[in-house]
């Protein structure tokens, strides 16, 4: 008896001394010394803390936890989707890559479109003419080929692992598996059926194994080939022939000739720090500099986290540059003058603070826009925190734009395919006040990849890393990451803390402020309103994942928001 009790206190022991660093409750976060990551799948957080345990550097572990999260978290985490990855070494070196998907060839300009003008049966959303040429692959494949340390077949294995081998299904996934029961008998959803349905017929409850046999024979190809695997040979044509099938326009030809872009990340300061972002088609970096720029002119410190007053000056600086970003950002490879110098300009700041009273609202002017309000943009994407044992940091945020995308699986292949075409202005010079925008810059051409609000960031001190921060929502995401950097340096939040706090959004129009429903007083609110504000309530905003380095004491801490079900900080 008394061996047993034994047993039983020293395994009590080993949970409270153990687990800390694999774990997180609240707004305590996960304290490591030798490297962090942080995603909203905690069996992708284990893979890429294993990588970076046997030696693997950031990019490294940033490559199989995106696969991994492919197999994982199939909502967001893809083959068939694309994004954005910003880097920063300890040496100070920063790129970042660019592997959003681009338009078909076959693309065009009013391809949505029906007889009458307006959008063909939601087309643009629910339809293979949806997808755009896929980037995730030659993304990390380029980021590995780049600064990657560990063999990339290496990298890949885990993936394949869970693949063949499956994991436990979790509730995160059940509305999704009840809508693929309900489309198993539609032709184009039959192959998800049967990669998501058991026997492609039946739901798996929560706990039940589930493997992905085809997704993991199209994983094998790109652990042997690299980006070849993906792009050319026999998943090129599986792809290819399934569009070809069933009235899609991707062909062999946009695959072959996809390319990642490495660019030079944006910079901007904020407070004495550094403020990397991610250039166009990201809009994310824009915004948040440009947002950064007209609140460095307050003292939000003084103002008090969540007040009204705070509240007050974040929605005057959304408003901002949530115009600016309706107004003038696109793809700058497509001839578009965007004057991002300018809008990320400490004099441009300056001139928008003047317009900004401290106890009344602005008017979102409308005036050439038709009362519009930019697209809807799901906010099902996913990000990546990761910090190795050097202090290289990497920022990722990748998607398939809806919630599992088209929900369209490649026969064959195994993977869903994304939905970004959605993502560009869909009918030329028309915007209405239901969520259309008709601009120029973001208009469809072939090859062209749609604006985005993903906004990996990476705030840097005295030349090092210090602020890992990313989040998926959809247009909620430029808002969420600004929010938490603003909880870190002016608030003086930990990073859990920081990204726990109650958000709020506001896009320029509809001319209205979306609070979370909960932790916001009825004061605050009631002051807010007094102010000229309209206030509707939302339920949670974004899913933000983050790593705060502390390089005076050595230490990493790392939170996984608990708005994300089956999100984990792990570090070691």
């Amino acid at each position: 008896m008394k061996q047993k009790f034994k047993s039983l206190l020293c395994l009590f022991l080993a949970v409270i001394f153990y687990f800390p660093s694999f774990s997180q409750s609240g707004r305590t976060p996960v304290k490591a010394e030798n490297g962090m990551v942080v995603t909203s799948h905690y069996l992708a957080s284990e893979v890429g803390r294993d990588i970076l345990a046997k030696g693997g550097n950031a990019i490294d572990a940033s490559v199989a936890t995106a696969f991994t999260l492919a197999v994982t978290l199939p909502s967001a985490g893809n083959l068939g989707g694309g994004g954005f990855l910003v880097y920063y070494g300890s040496d100070g070196h920063k790129t970042s890559f660019n592997f959003r998907e681009k338009a078909p060839l076959a693309a065009t300009i009013n391809m949505f479109l029906g007889e009458d003008g307006k959008i063909k049966d939601n087309s643009n959303h629910e339809s293979l003419l949806s997808v755009g040429v896929p980037g995730t692959v030659a993304g990390l494949y380029k980021a590995h080929q780049k600064m990657g340390s560990l063999p990339w077949d290496e990298l890949l294995q885990p993936a394949i692992d869970f693949a063949e081998n499956g994991f436990e299904s979790t509730y995160n996934m059940n509305w999704f598996l009840k809508w693929v029961k309900d489309h198993k008998d539609d032709e184009l959803y039959a192959a998800t059926a049967e990669a998501f349905l058991k026997n492609g017929k039946e739901i798996y409850n929560s706990g039940e194994t589930w493997k992905q046999p085809d997704l993991a024979k199209t994983l094998k190809r790109i652990q042997k080939n690299g980006a070849d695997g993906f792009y050319k040979g026999k998943t090129a044509k599986l792809i290819a022939d399934f569009m070809e099938e069933h009235g899609g326009l991707i062909t062999e030809e946009d695959l072959s000739k996809y390319e990642t872009e490495e660019l030079e990340p944006l910079e901007g300061r904020y407070r004495r720090h550094e403020i990397i972002a991610m250039p166009p088609p990201s809009s994310g970096g824009v915004a948040l500099i440009e947002m950064l720029n007209i609140l460095e002119g307050f003292d939000i410190e003084e103002a008090g986290h969540n007040s009204a007053a705070s509240l007050h000056l974040l929605t005057e600086a959304m408003r901002r540059a949530y115009a600016d970003r309706a107004l003038y950002l696109g793809d700058p490879n497509f001839n578009i003058e965007m004057p991002v110098e300018k809008l990320t300009s400490k004099e441009y700041a300056a001139e928008l603070r003047e317009g900004i009273e401290l106890k009344k609202s602005s008017v979102s002017d409308s005036a050439n826009f038709n009362n519009a309000h930019a697209q809807y943009e799901s906010p099902q994407t996913t990000h990546i925190s990761i910090v190795d044992k050097d202090g290289n940091a990497v920022s990722m945020t990748y998607t398939l734009e809806r919630s599992y995308g088209s929900k369209i699986v490649v026969e064959g292949a195994g993977f869903l395919l994304n939905n970004e075409m959605g993502d560009f202005n869909p009918i030329p010079g028309y915007t209405d006040s239901r969520g259309l925008i008709g601009t120029n810059p973001n208009l469809i051409a072939p090859e062209k990849r749609m604006l985005s609000s993903m906004t990996p960031t990476i705030v840097a001190k005295d030349g090092k890393p210090l602020l890992v921060i990313g989040s998926p929502g959809g247009r909620t995401i430029i808002n969420t990451v600004l929010q938490v950097i603003v909880n870190t340096i002016d608030h003086k939040m930990n990073v859990a803390k920081a990204v726990e706090s109650p958000r709020i959004h506001h896009q320029w129009l509809p001319d209205r402020t979306r609070f979370e429903d909960w932790g916001i007083s009825p004061d605050t609110r009631r002051i807010y309103k007094e102010m000229g504000h309209e206030v509707y309530e939302g339920g949670k905003q974004g899913q933000a994942m983050g790593i705060y380095i502390d390089w005076e004491n050595n230490f990493i801490y790392g939170a996984a928001d608990s708005r994300s079900y089956d999100g984990k900080a792990v570090g070691f």
